[in-house]
């Protein structure tokens, strides 16, 4: 499949934000982060901002996107327009979460819990929406979900930690908890990848033929004498080769360094304007495991689209799909 460059960024930028708006939410009422409205502005203000950057990205893949608001209405049937309600919704209990936080300086288990739920909702409908095209296998398993989850789960923390430590002195436990999240996205990303390399493919030219019974089928003429839409968009190819050098690299810099850079910090991070190199050393460090999660998770991202084969390329001479 034709990676889409603003999907990518819509599922990268808003998972880092929902992943975030979900640990505030549980996180924050039971004291295991800072309760200073200064720290709650900067970390609701940067999740909110995450998700708002990529749900206007996600609107430039639509070819009228001043018509997104129509589908919203079939959300009954379409995960798509699910994923649209739940993005909207979140806003609210997420906005009054932070609101509280900020002018009020309570924070509200309830508005946290409903925050966190509606931040799992919309990341989860997100990944429904590829984990039920059967046509594309690598997209419809049971990896694809989980694998959301945990990549919006791992980025979220990671940013969420940095903050944290940009405005005092952070809990081990926070460390632990970012570093076992990137652990778990990894393992699951690992997971993905040796499913798709090892699963036999569903359909294939006899399959979708049923010819089978008299043999290999092989195309004799192309569908069409020129490149279409259903080639442009579907069948893209990425070479095993780059495949694997893009995996490595997305698998460094999303996960091997920001567990490196987490894991490194074990003393706890510094207070606003702490003094000594070291102090701002250990800082920077955290930033730079955040946004190299977000690197590494953007390349990830950019090959679940890329190694993607839909069934529709048996027509056009794929072997199998």
């Amino acid at each position: 499949m034709r990676p889409a460059y603003s999907v990518i960024f819509f599922t990268t930028a808003s998972g880092a934000g929902y992943g975030m708006l979900a640990l505030l939410g549980l996180l924050a009422p039971y004291g295991a982060l800072p309760e200073s409205p200064a720290f709650g502005l900067a970390a609701n203000g940067l999740a909110l901002a995450f998700v708002t950057a990529g749900l206007l990205s996600s609107t430039a893949h639509l070819g009228r996107p001043e018509r997104a608001w129509r589908a919203l209405s079939q959300w009954r049937t379409s995960w798509l327009s699910r994923e649209g309600v739940a993005a909207l919704l979140a806003y609210l209990p997420a906005g009054l979460f932070a609101a509280l936080w900020v002018f009020a300086g309570r924070v509200s288990p309830l508005l946290g819990a409903l925050t966190a739920l509606a931040a799992v909702a919309t990341v989860t409908a997100t990944a429904m929406i590829y984990r039920t095209l059967k046509p594309v296998q690598r997209w419809a398993n049971n990896w694809v979900v989980p694998n959301y989850l945990a990549l919006a789960a791992m980025t979220g923390a990671l940013w969420v930690l940095a903050l944290a430590a940009t405005f005092g002195p952070i809990p081990r436990a926070l460390s632990v908890l970012a570093a076992a999240l990137v652990l778990l996205a990894a393992a699951l990303k690992l997971g993905y990848w040796r499913f798709i390399d090892r699963s036999k493919a569903a359909s294939s030219a006899e399959s979708a033929t049923g010819l089978g019974r008299f043999g290999r089928v092989r195309l004799l003429d192309p569908p069409h004498t020129e490149e279409n839409y259903l080639l442009q968009e579907m069948g893209y190819r990425v070479a095993r080769r780059h495949a694997g050098r893009l995996r490595l690299l997305a698998f460094l810099l999303g996960f091997a360094l920001p567990l490196a850079a987490t894991l490194a910090l074990s003393a706890p991070a510094p207070a606003p304007g702490g003094s000594g190199l070291a102090g701002l050393a250990a800082l920077l460090l955290f930033y730079f495991g955040a946004v190299s999660s977000l690197i590494g998770t953007l390349i990830e991202r950019w090959l679940f689209f890329a190694e993607a084969k839909h069934t529709v390329m048996l027509y056009y001479g794929a072997a199998t799909a």
